[in-house]
């Protein structure tokens, strides 16, 4: 018997006396003439060339995916993740007097400097983070995480060689320049994941990023000047004498290296094999009730495994629309506010530790500063991995946003009071100081929990999981804009201030940062309520399927 002639999509519509066009945009399931004969078709059509360009789909968030997390692949890409926190804050116990010593600065112009170096890093890295997305999508993951790990290893063991102020922003910057680690690590956690379990593969996520925040600055401030700090060992040898700050950059060195041998034996390659960027451009977003097909998140997944999700409601398809979106401004604004007094303080706080007590500060040492900055990290993950679930549950995500927007204030005003025990230059009041600071960092860091809570906040009041990537594109270009400013900004503003002691007793800074920590707390009540907005999305498009 012969076999029957193969048709088009296109054909098989005529024959069913279809007169439209039928392109790759038409909805599976038609309303038209020649439904039953149509659908199937392009349903086959769909199949194949989503299962060739493995592009984005609904169904790639559908709660009904099961696959388990790799563990093991978490494990090495949270170790992998875990060198970029420490490369960024290895360098905070020392970098400000490292300044002082390469340019030598008056101590009131030393915020000005390392503020700036560490502005021109986020800058920079808020211009390439775009191409290495880009370069990921087209050469593959791995060898774009490979050539990231590469470049900010070298650019970190070389920045305690530097000798001029010129030389740590040369060196700083080029650590910049290769900031595809975190994007691509984010987008590998993603490929990683589904949509039950993308919640505790990021919770490994930033559980490693506080570790890293915790770690970096111990090993920076216990290695920095390692001929002054351990004679025995290092006190003859004449490299660490000229270049006191090289034994913390190697040691990050050294564990950029071995995250680099990590990446390339045993990290495997989540972008699949053959896959053009230009293909996995070309997913369509549709408008209006449309009916996506998808034959499984594999490449040659069997059509018998393909999931129908239909979308009830017009997708916004361009930025201004997803701005526009119910809450989606309100809410992208309040987690830029957030992260401005995150930033603020990041980049406060190991200057105004280091000083001088009569300026302000603490007038710490390096190992001083490591060990709160440490305990701050350390206290960000017990806040965030342990009180931070079950309040949520209680209380929900507005209610623990507003809580800390609440303890924001108060944590600002915090500061300057530790001082003045200080400044007594009493004994007992110092032995209060020693007890009430670290136990007051330790309580204030619960502020943490608000920046957790905001992405959650972010993803409930998402029009779509199929923007999800989008919309949180647009957040972190507005976290890297501000963390590019802010430090230099609030460094030069301290630095003002310290100099200003007829002023406030130079505590104007302060002052500022509790003014805006306020308005953290006024806009915290304007949050709409995101978790009911997501109920209704979950059920309006439940009801459609």
């Amino acid at each position: 018997m012969a076999s029957p002639v193969k048709q088009s999509p296109r054909e098989v519509h005529k024959s069913n006396g279809g007169n439209q066009d039928v392109t790759e945009t038409t909805p599976l399931l038609a309303t038209t003439a020649g439904e039953e004969a149509l659908a199937p078709a392009l349903r086959s059509e769909a199949e194949a060339e989503i299962s060739e360009a493995n592009t984005l789909s609904p169904s790639d968030y559908d709660e009904s995916e099961d696959k388990p997390l790799p563990l093991t692949q978490i494990f090495f890409l949270c170790y992998v993740r875990w060198v970029e926190p420490v490369a960024f804050f290895s360098i905070v116990p020392y970098v400000n007097q490292m300044a002082q010593e390469n340019g030598n600065l008056a101590e009131a112009d030393v915020g000005f400097y390392s503020g700036l170096i560490e502005s021109l890093f986020s800058l920079t890295q808020m211009m390439v983070m775009i191409h290495w997305g880009k370069a990921s999508d087209r050469f593959g993951r791995k060898p774009v995480l490979v050539c990231s790990l590469i470049g900010v290893t070298c650019a970190t063991a070389l920045f305690g060689m530097a000798k001029t102020i010129w030389e740590m922003i040369l060196f700083r910057c080029l650590a910049g320049v290769f900031a595809g680690t975190i994007v691509t690590i984010r987008t590998m956690f993603s490929e990683h994941s589904t949509f039950k379990t993308q919640a505790r593969a990021f919770s490994y996520f930033s559980f490693v990023g506080n570790m890293g925040i915790l770690f970096g600055p111990v090993i920076g401030g216990l290695l920095a000047e390692p001929a002054a700090q351990y004679p025995k060992l290092f006190g003859n040898i004449q490299f660490f004498i000229d270049y006191p700050y090289a034994l913390p950059s190697f040691a990050v060195g050294c564990i950029g290296l071995s995250a680099i041998v990590v990446a390339i034996l045993f990290v495997e390659e989540t972008l699949p094999r053959g896959l053009l960027s230009k293909s996995r451009s070309s997913s369509v977003v549709a408008s209006s009730t449309t009916t996506t097909d998808y034959a499984g998140s594999e490449a040659g997944s069997e059509t018998s495994e393909a999931a129908t999700v239909i979308i009830t409601k017009p997708i916004p398809t361009t930025t201004w629309q997803l701005l526009t979106s119910p809450g989606v401004g309100t809410v992208l604004y309040t987690q830029g506010h957030v992260m401005l007094l995150a930033f603020a303080y990041t980049a406060i706080a190991p200057l105004f530790m280091y000083t001088p007590i009569e300026l302000g500060g603490f007038a710490f040492t390096s190992p001083q500063i490591a060990f709160f900055i440490g305990l701050n990290g350390l206290a960000q993950v017990i806040w965030t991995l342990v009180v931070f679930p079950p309040l949520q549950s209680r209380i929900g995500t507005n209610g623990v946003i507003r809580l800390c927007a609440a303890a924001y204030p108060v944590w600002f005003l915090m500061q300057p009071l530790f001082n003045l025990l200080l400044r007594e230059d009493d004994q007992t009041l110092t032995t209060i100081f020693w007890v009430l600071a670290p136990t007051g960092i330790f309580l204030g860091c619960g502020v943490c929990m608000s920046f957790t809570a905001m992405q959650l906040a972010l993803n409930d009041v998402s029009p779509s999981p199929l923007v999800y990537g989008t919309l949180n594109s647009i957040a972190l270009s507005i976290i890297s804009g501000v963390r590019a400013f802010s430090p230099a900004l609030f460094t030069a503003l301290f630095a003002v201030s310290a100099k200003a002691q007829d002023f406030l007793w130079g505590y104007s800074i302060w002052l500022l940062l509790v003014f805006l920590a306020f308005g953290f707390t006024v806009v915290s009540w304007y949050l709409p309520d995101g978790e009911k907005m997501r109920r209704e999305r979950e059920e309006r498009d439940n009801a459609a399927r």
